[in-house]
């Protein structure tokens, strides 16, 4: 593990005669066992008297020409996909005869030579199918050292020669046939004279010292400057020289700038899921919807094996579709050719067609169907292509959507109120009402609840309230008045009415607004010292959408303390080693009142007004897991609070929401699905997925495996049907179907990879994954992964021969090391030490939640300079992104900092005065206040650019967000540090120079 634990994290005591980093000082250097052990087993510091060198990528030995480990490589006319570091390897002087003699490895991982290959074990995940042929760790490691056992790469046996190259910057390798990109550095013998000093460098390792390598970050420098310790690396490394997030995303924006992706059969790699670009549907699902983990699938098992590298995709089913060229068609259920009779697959372009257009061949089980007469169109071409192709949605697009017959009830919108003794003293209840009442009043005047002028079709809403027991309201427009229902058997609650529950909004919002009047001068019948429970509201609520048979959204505004009844899981051990997982899996009984409210489609979005303890229940798990949000203020006393509030709910009721959602997923015939991740509650087949809710936002990660060798000329597709209820009742289908190319070489799979999928699918997998198995254990096994696929595409896929020096990437997957490292430290996987528990429970969900663009920015915020250094009048730009390390700060500027659930505000010591006056009117730096805060609308033209930057940034995150201004040097400078993701972070995380480093050590050690 790369990353320090925190204070409150126990360990086991150390013998005495281990040093601090658990390792014997006395113990022989030798090839490590395990090579992703924890850093805090490293011995890589150096002794003030010895000369910095970075030329051998060990601290224990010599590497000699004989050592250097030999590549297999394979001709190949496409160009290089490859990011080549080369490392000055010159060798110090100083090591005694017996560690020359050692020729051992390129790295100084100390290693016990009777330890045995250390095999991940994985506790059942009820999101993951169970695959008794998954290979082990062991197998793994044997399979690395060779080709595939099917279908061999060809493989040639080259030794490196030392190149003299004193040059240190960005350089082509002349000896491949594509593109090198990397660091040429001087390769030395021990007795040569050393005539540059290399950036990048090393101390061997004595025999006798203590080195300790403690990765916690120093503490916290409040003046973060360019020569921040947080932004150095231990080993000399340049962070500026190693791969950019943001020069890939630069690159990528323009190459697609103005150009249209089309989407056809066996389409190529998307772009990025960060840049915009407009997307047409050629007979292949839109990236949007659909985005393949890699476009070129390995044709059996045994290749995927090796890669190291998960296959799957990430499924958006209910995608915005504002980038694409043109709307999802929409036709009759019954006007649609039949799918397949066999497995259920709809019909889509991947189907085959045979004898003339009788028969159809079907991917996802590899059986043939008979075409109905009433259906049946002749073939034409070679392909067999149905005359009526371009006629037909289903034959020609990767996406499109079905019209049910059947039509159910309209949603609903219910609306739950705390009127308990601490809602009514906290004093915000006038303006919770107020709010109400302004945005229902908006949607009736605004013709938001109507469709086309059918009346039918007007939203229908209900409203209560709660302490201890129930208040419903007989909203029915025959009453004078309405009518006030109390239950106060809430065990087996029975509905005393239901009509008069639910009212269209047009014929209740007087009804409404009566008893919005009279809520917050009701009186405390009741005591809420011991608090509330959370399943209280839910139950109501859903007995009222039961009911009356529909389903909707339920919004609870809460303010009394919270408990949970029945079982709970303890919190004891959350900072130990012995069973952190607990905290975050939710109660039994939250898990099954979710289930009920996915069976009735009803999501669940709760905002708790007042500042919950920190040792009371967490309220999240029933509202995430219906596919709605979990919101928190302070009694809406501040106006940043109250302006938080009510954009939250206005952007909840009028978010477009798939009900009662059944998604279901089929795949070619030869690979399965073996595991689904996402905010759901998982059920047996991973295939087959029920959720209450879902939005525009909602993203699930799909795991697939081979079952059998996949056929290269069919190629591979995946296919997601999700049914859902509409606004207005109507039962729909949407079916997307995606087309992907097989392979029998390593090589094309590798270069189809996208760094950005694949950080979402890690994201999602680990913080599934984090409610059955301890966090440190996770954190080891993503670091594995990516080393073994850093060694694998090493050996494989390299198109000439390099030295151990060199960090070799796949160039698409040039930001992974950042973005993994981002993830292993970030607060939900390595706690820090002012992480609460309710605050890293909030933030698994959300991030869960997001879609890839909005993960992406989560783990790699935007850092975007407000001043700029040429002209300080030009409007700040999005797309001038600076990398997000400390060294990039500068005294006399401004930055801000774009994350979902964060906007940050940076003001240097050395802001010129007219411009602090200009944005803050401010006269000075100390009359500044920092915190959270709003810019004051000024009329000048940067005061006018940043705030209109702000609101545009804004309108693209799921959640409402206060700016925080963060002077430099002021105590709250850490929340600035927490998102600078390439230095070393509070919590302990590694800085990315240091993870890339031990990534490559590592991954070389795999090959020796």
């Amino acid at each position: 593990m790369m990353d320090a634990p925190s204070r409150n994290q126990s360990h086991p005591p150390c013998p005495p005669w281990v040093v601090q980093n658990g390792w014997s000082s006395d113990a022989p250097a030798g090839p490590l066992c395990n090579p992703l052990s924890d850093l805090q087993q490293l011995s890589l510091g150096c002794e003030p008297s010895q000369n910095l060198s970075y030329n051998h990528l060990q601290a224990s030995g010599v590497y000699s020409k004989s050592d250097v480990a030999a590549f297999s490589t394979r001709s190949n006319s496409h160009p290089s996909m490859q990011y080549v570091c080369k490392v000055d390897q010159s060798i110090p002087d100083g090591l005694s005869p017996t560690i020359q003699e050692r020729n051992k490895p390129p790295c100084s991982l100390p290693y016990n030579e009777a330890a045995q290959p250390m095999q991940h074990y994985s506790p059942p995940n009820a999101y993951q199918a169970v695959d008794p042929s998954s290979y082990s760790q062991h197998t793994y490691r044997s399979l690395l050292n060779q080709p595939p056992a099917q279908h061999p790469l060809p493989v040639s046996f080259s030794c490196v020669e030392p190149q003299l190259n004193h040059n240190q910057h960005l350089a082509s390798d002349g000896g491949n046939s594509g593109s090198f990109v990397g660091f040429n550095d001087m390769l030395t013998s021990p007795s040569a004279p050393i005539q540059q000093q290399p950036l990048w460098s090393f101390a061997a390792f004595s025999k006798g010292s203590i080195n300790d390598f403690v990765p916690t970050a120093s503490p916290l420098d409040h003046n973060l400057t360019p020569q921040s310790p947080n932004s150095e690396s231990r080993y000399g490394l340049n962070p500026e020289l190693l791969p950019s997030v943001v020069k890939v995303m630069a690159e990528d924006r323009a190459e697609w700038d103005g150009k249209v992706f089309i989407s056809e059969h066996f389409s190529r790699l998307p772009p990025l899921a960060t840049t915009s670009c407009v997307i047409e549907d050629r007979g292949n699902v839109s990236p949007l919807a659909i985005r393949s983990i890699t476009y070129c699938v390995p044709c059996d098992g045994q290749t995927a094996l090796l890669s190291r590298l998960p296959l799957g995709a990430l499924v958006t089913p209910f995608f915005n579709q504002n980038e694409c060229l043109k709307p999802i068609p929409l036709c009759e259920h019954t006007d649609c050719v039949v799918g397949c009779r066999w497995c259920g697959a709809s019909m889509c372009p991947a189907m085959g067609w045979q004898d003339c257009g009788q028969r159809f061949y079907c991917p996802f089980c590899g059986k043939l169907n008979e075409v109905p007469w009433q259906q049946y169109q002749p073939t034409k071409g070679a392909k067999g292509v149905r005359v009526d192709k371009d006629k037909r949605p289903e034959l020609s697009m990767g996406s499109y959507e079905t019209l049910n017959s059947e039509k159910g009830e309209a949603a609903a919108l219910l609306l739950a109120i705390d009127v308990s003794a601490s809602a009514l003293r906290g004093g915000h209840l006038e303006f919770v009402a107020q709010q109400i009442h302004t945005l229902l009043t908006s949607l009736v005047r605004g013709g938001v609840c109507r469709e086309a002028g059918d009346s039918s079709s007007d939203l229908r809403v209900g409203l209560m309230t709660y302490d201890s027991r129930i208040h419903l309201y007989d909203l029915s427009p025959d009453l004078s008045r309405p009518h006030m229902l109390v239950i106060a058997e809430t065990e087996d609650m029975q509905l005393p009415v239901r009509e008069g529950l639910l009212v269209s909004l047009k014929d209740c919002i007087e009804s409404i607004d009566s008893v919005l009047q009279l809520i917050p001068q009701f009186g405390a019948e009741c005591s809420d010292s011991s608090g509330l429970s959370i399943e209280l509201p839910v139950k109501a609520g859903l007995a009222v959408l039961q009911g009356l048979k529909c389903p909707g959204k339920l919004l609870i505004f809460h303010t009394a303390a919270l408990i949970e009844t029945g079982h709970t899981n303890s919190s004891s051990g959350f900072f130990g080693t012995n069973k952190p997982k607990s905290i975050f899996q939710p109660s039994e009984k939250a898990i099954s009142l979710a289930k009920e409210c996915i069976i009735q489609g009803c999501g669940v979005h709760m905002f708790v007004l007042s500042q919950q303890d920190v040792g009371g229940a967490w309220p999240g798990h029933i509202p995430f897991l219906t596919g709605g949000a979990l919101h928190t203020y302070s009694y809406l006393q501040g106006e940043l609070d109250r302006e938080r509030f009510s954009t939250d709910l206005k952007r909840i009721v009028e978010t477009e929401t798939a009900y009662k959602a059944e998604l279901r997923i089929f795949v070619s015939k030869d690979l399965r699905v073996s595991g689904c991740y996402g905010l759901f509650v998982p059920g047996s087949n991973p295939g087959h997925i029920a959720m209450a809710t879902l939005n525009c936002r909602t993203t699930l990660a799909v795991e697939l495996t081979h079952s059998k060798a996949l056929d290269e000329t069919r190629g591979a597709a995946v296919q997601v049907v999700l049914s859902y209820t509409s606004q207005t009742g109507e039962r729909r289908t949407r079916v997307q179907t995606l087309t992907l190319r097989c392979s029998r070489h390593l090589q094309d799979t590798f270069r189809n990879y996208q760094a950005e999928t694949l950080l979402t699918f890690y994201c999602k997998k680990m913080y599934c994954a984090v409610l059955e198995r301890p966090l440190q254990e996770l954190r080891k096994e993503l670091q594995t992964d990516v080393t073994e696929a850093l060694a694998s595409y090493r050996k494989h896929c390299c198109s000439s021969s390099v030295s151990a020096g060199q960090l070799v990437l796949p160039q698409f997957l040039r930001a992974l090391p950042v973005y993994v490292n981002g993830l292993r430290k970030s607060e939900v996987l390595l706690p820090g030490l002012r992480s609460s528990v309710h605050q890293r429970l909030q933030q698994r969900c959300r991030v869960l939640g997001l879609d890839t663009r909005s993960t992406v920015r989560h783990f790699y915020p935007l850092l975007l300079p407000l001043l700029p250094s040429v002209d300080s009048s030009s409007p700040p730009d999005p797309e001038g992104a600076l990398r997000c390390t400390s060294s990039n700060l500068d005294s006399s500027g401004l930055y801000l900092v774009h994350a979902p659930f964060t906007v940050l505000l940076w003001v240097g010591t050395q802001v010129p005065a007219g411009t602090l006056v200009e944005l803050f009117n401010a006269s000075c730096f100390s009359s500044l206040p920092s915190g959270e805060t709003n810019l004051p609308a000024l009329e000048n033209c940067l005061s006018i650019r940043v705030r209109s930057l702000i609101s545009s940034l804004n309108s693209d995150v799921p959640y409402a967000r206060k700016l925080v201004v963060v002077k430099q040097g002021d105590t709250c400078e850490e929340a600035l540090q927490r998102h600078l993701v390439e230095d070393k972070s509070p919590n302990g995380g590694a800085s990315y120079a240091d993870f890339l480093y031990h990534l490559h050590v590592n991954s070389v050690r795999l090959l020796l």
